[in-house]
C-alpha cells in the first residue's frame, strides 16, 4: 500500500473495493449482488430474477429471459468502505462484457454452483480473471438445493482451476436444513433464523460440529503454512496459527493470487452475504494495494499510483445510449475531474467537456461533482469515445491499455422491411456497434446485404431485438452464418515476386522472395496467428522496406484464395529483394508484399477452418442415447461424461455451424429437462471442402 499520500487521500482509497461478480449462467451471480444491496441497505426490497424485479437486469430483455446480458454497476457502503461492483453476464456469447469489466476491476467474486460445482462458463471467466491478474474470493451457492455437496464443489475448483482453495467456513445442517455456518477464523457459528428478516446470530460451535471445525481449521492452517513464509514461522513454533495471522496471511495469498478463500451461503435465503461482504473487505484489495496503471506517451511507457492529486486518467469500459443521453462509463485510475471540465480522448485526438459526473446505481444515478483515482462513475457530455479510449487531462496525455476484443464468430444478414427505415437501421446499427465493440457491422460487396456479426445466436438475437424495442424498427433477419477462416496446409519456398510500374511520372519498384509455412496459432502474434520475419542478408532490402512488405503481407491476410475469408496460421519469411535507386517506395514494398503473399497463398495450399465449441449438455439418464445421437450427426466428438444424481453429464466437440436451432432440438428430445451451454476452443478443419493450391 502506498504510504507517501496525505494521510486522508490514503484512508479514502483503502476503504474502496472495486469488484466483479463472475460465474457461470444460473449459478446465482445476481441473486448474491441483490442480496448485497439489500444488506448493505442501498436497496430496501430483496429483489427477485424469477420475478424480474432485480435492480441490475435492468434492461426489459433480461427481464424477460431471466439472465444477465449487460454488466451494470452499481454502488454500496458496507462498514466504512465503499463497495463499487459490477453484474457481468454468465453466457459465454457476452465474455466480452466481462473481460471490458475485468480490465478496471480489482478482485472479484467468483460464484459457484454447490450441485454442479465449476462449469464451463466458469472456468473461462476464471482464465480471463488469471489474464487480467484479478485477485479473487471464491462463494459456493446454492448450499440449500437438493444434492448441495461444499467439498465436492472445492474439489472441482482445486482441479479444473488449479489455485489452492482455502476454506475458511463449515456448513451447518445440509440441503434444505442449510442454516448457517461456523467461521473457521474465530470458531464461532453464524446461524440465519429464517423468515422474511433472516436476521444472523452470532453463537459458540454446535457441540457435534465441534470435532470437524477443529479437524477443518486445522487443515487451513496447515494450508496456508505451507504458501505463506511468515505463517509458516509462527506454526512451526507455536504449532497453531492465531486468528490475526491468519487472516493476514489469507489476504497477502489472495491478492497475490496463490491461493483462494472459499466462502459458502444460500443468496436466495439471504444466507451468507454478510461473511462475504466481510471477506471482501478483508482479503480482496483496495485501488492503493494494486500495481499502479501502465500507459505509453509518445512510445514510452509511463505509470500513473493511485493518486487523487496526479494528472487525470481514466479508461472507458463501457457505453451506452439511454432516453436521457449518452453514458460513458469511466475506471478512474490517476488524478480528479469535475464536472464542466475539459478531457482529452487521446485516441480519437479530439477534446471533450464532461457535463455531469453519476455515481451508478444500475439503472438509476444519483449526481456528484467530482470523480477521483479509484472511482467507477459514468458522465454526460462526452459524445464520440468508446470502449477502451483513454480520457485524460489534456496537458498529461496517456494512452492506457484497451480491453481486447474478440472476433465474431456468427453473423447475421439484417434488412429493414420498410425503404424509408433503412436510414434509422444504418444509425441502430451504429449505435449498436458504439456500445458493444464485441458487434461488428458490414456490407457485403457480392450481395449488397447488410452483415450484423457477433459472438453467438443469442447475442444477435439480443442486438437485433433491441434495435426493434429501442428503435421501432421492423426488422427482416437471415439465417445465422459462421464466420469461417482460411489457414495454410502446405506452403511455397522461394516466391519471386516484381512490382514494376511506370506511368509516365515517378516509378514504382519492388522485387520481392517469399517462404511460406504453416504456423501453429500459439506462435504468432495473438492476433490472427501471423509471423513475420526477415532473413534478408548484405542490405538487400532496407529496414523500413521490410517493414513495409510485412504490413503489405497483413493486408493480404484479410481475404483467401478459397472463399475471400480471413487468413490465419501463416509464417512469412522474406528471404531475398531488390530495390531501385529511384523508385523504390514504402508504397512500392507494401504493395509488392500483399500481392506476393496472395500469390503465394494460391500457389500453395490453403484449408478452409470452422469454428468449433465445446459443448457440455445435461440430459436425464434415459435421453441420454437420444441426444448423443442427435450430436453425432451433427458432427459431434464426445470428450468426457460423468454422472450425477439420476443425469448424465456429457462433454462434446461440435462444429459451431451445426448448433443453429440445438436448443429446441434439445429440449423436444427431453421433454424440456435437458440443458446445454458451450463456449468456443477455437478453429478445425472444415470437412468435405476442397482445398486451393
Amino acid at each position: 500500500m502506498r504510504t507517501d499520500l496525505h494521510p486522508r487521500t490514503t484512508d479514502r482509497l483503502a476503504a474502496v473495493r472495486n469488484l466483479g461478480i463472475l460465474a457461470h449462467v444460473d449459478a446465482g451471480k445476481t441473486t448474491v449482488t441483490e442480496r448485497i444491496l439489500y444488506l448493505t441497505g442501498t436497496t430496501h426490497k430483496r429483489g427477485e430474477v424469477h420475478d424480474g424485479t432485480t435492480v441490475t437486469d435492468f434492461d426489459p430483455q433480461e427481464r424477460d429471459r431471466g439472465i444477465t446480458i449487460f454488466a451494470a454497476a452499481v454502488s454500496c457502503d458496507w462498514d466504512g468502505h465503499r463497495i463499487n461492483l459490477i453484474d457481468t453476464p454468465g453466457h459465454v456469447d457476452f465474455a466480452d462484457e466481462v473481460e471490458r469489466s475485468l480490465r478496471v476491476l480489482d478482485g472479484a467474486v467468483a460464484v459457484f454452483d454447490a450441485v454442479a460445482g465449476v462449469e464451463p462458463q466458469s472456468e473461462s471467466v476464471w482464465r480471463q480473471a488469471d489474464r487480467h491478474g484479478v485477485p479473487r474470493i471464491a462463494f459456493v451457492n446454492k448450499l440449500d438445493r437438493a444434492g448441495a455437496d461444499l467439498d465436492a464443489a472445492v474439489d472441482s475448483i482445486r482441479r479444473r482451476l488449479h489455485p489452492a482453495p482455502l476454506v475458511v467456513q463449515l456448513p451447518i445442517g445440509t440441503e434444505d436444513g442449510f442454516t448457517g455456518v461456523v467461521d473457521l477464523l474465530r470458531m464461532r457459528a453464524l446461524v440465519w433464523s429464517g423468515g422474511d428478516t433472516d436476521v444472523c446470530e452470532e453463537g459458540p460451535v454446535p457441540d457435534a460440529l465441534v470435532e470437524e471445525a477443529l479437524r477443518r481449521r486445522r487443515v487451513l492452517e496447515e494450508a496456508v503454512a505451507e504458501l505463506h513464509p511468515l505463517a509458516l514461522e509462527e506454526f512451526c513454533a507455536e504449532s497453531t496459527l492465531s486468528a490475526r495471522t491468519l487472516a493476514a496471511a489469507l489476504r497477502d495469498l489472495t491478492r497475490t493470487g496463490e491461493g483462494v478463500v472459499v466462502l459458502c451461503g444460500s443468496a436466495y435465503r439471504n444466507r451468507g452475504i454478510e461473511p462475504l461482504l466481510e471477506a471482501v473487505v478483508a482479503y480482496l484489495p483496495s485501488p492503493l494495494d494494486v500495481p499502479a496503471v501502465r500507459g505509453t506517451r509518445d512510445g514510452a511507457e509511463q505509470e500513473r499510483a493511485a493518486d487523487p492529486a496526479g494528472p487525470f486518467a481514466a479508461l472507458v469500459f463501457k457505453v451506452s445510449s439511454t432516453s436521457t443521453g449518452r453514458l460513458t462509463y469511466l475506471r478512474v485510475y490517476s488524478g480528479t475531474v469535475g464536472k464542466g471540465e475539459a478531457v482529452l480522448d487521446v485516441g480519437g485526438r479530439r477534446t471533450e467537456r464532461i457535463s455531469r459526473i453519476l455515481r451508478v446505481q444500475a439503472d438509476r444515478h444519483a449526481e456528484v461533482d467530482r470523480a477521483v483515482a479509484g472511482d467507477i462513475v459514468a458522465v454526460v457530455g462526452v459524445k464520440a469515445a468508446r470502449a477502451g479510449a483513454t480520457l485524460c487531462v489534456p496537458s498529461a496525455p496517456l494512452v492506457l491499455e484497451p480491453p481486447s476484443v474478440a472476433d465474431p464468430v456468427v453473423s447475421v444478414a439484417v434488412e429493414a422491411r420498410r425503404r424509408t427505415d433503412i436510414e434509422r437501421l444504418v444509425t441502430a446499427l451504429a449505435r449498436l456497434v458504439e456500445e458493444d465493440p464485441s458487434l461488428a457491422v458490414r456490407t457485403d460487396s457480392e450481395t449488397g446485404q447488410t452483415v450484423l456479426s457477433g459472438m453467438g445466436e443469442l447475442h444477435l438475437e439480443v442486438a437485433v431485438e433491441k434495435v426493434r424495442r429501442a428503435h421501432g424498427l421492423d426488422v427482416g433477419v437471415g439465417r445465422p452464418q459462421v464466420a469461417y477462416r482460411e489457414t495454410v496446409g502446405r506452403g511455397v519456398s522461394g516466391l519471386v515476386y516484381r512490382h514494376v510500374k511506370q506511368d509516365g511520372g515517378a516509378g514504382q519498384f519492388a522485387h520481392v522472395v517469399l517462404d511460406t509455412e504453416p504456423l501453429e496459432a500459439a506462435d504468432g502474434d495473438g492476433n490472427g496467428g501471423f509471423a513475420f520475419r526477415s532473413a534478408v542478408v548484405g542490405g538487400r532490402v532496407p529496414q523500413e522496406y521490410v517493414r513495409a512488405v510485412e504490413a503489405g503481407c497483413r493486408d493480404a491476410l484479410a481475404e483467401g484464395p478459397l472463399g475471400g475469408h480471413p487468413v490465419t496460421g501463416v509464417r512469412v519469411t522474406l528471404t531475398d529483394g531488390a530495390t531501385h535507386p529511384k523508385d523504390s517506395s514504402e508504397m512500392a514494398f507494401r504493395t509488392a508484399g500483399r500481392l506476393a503473399l496472395r500469390e503465394a497463398l494460391r500457389a500453395g495450399t490453403t484449408v478452409l477452418l470452422e469454428p468449433v465449441v465445446e459443448v457440455t449438455v445435461t440430459v436425464p439418464d434415459d435421453a441420454v442415447g437420444g441426444v448423443l445421437g442427435d450430436l453425432a450427426a451433427r458432427r459431434g466428438r464426445v470428450s468426457g461424461s460423468t454422472a450425477r444424481a439420476g443425469t448424465a453429464v456429457v462433454t462434446v466437440t461440435v462444429p459451431l455451424a451445426e448448433l443453429f436451432g440445438y436448443a429446441t432440438r434439445l429440449r423436444s428430445r427431453t421433454q424440456g429437462r435437458g440443458t446445454f451451454t458451450a463456449r468456443p476452443t477455437g478453429y478445425a478443419p472444415a470437412p468435405g471442402v476442397p482445398s486451393g493450391g
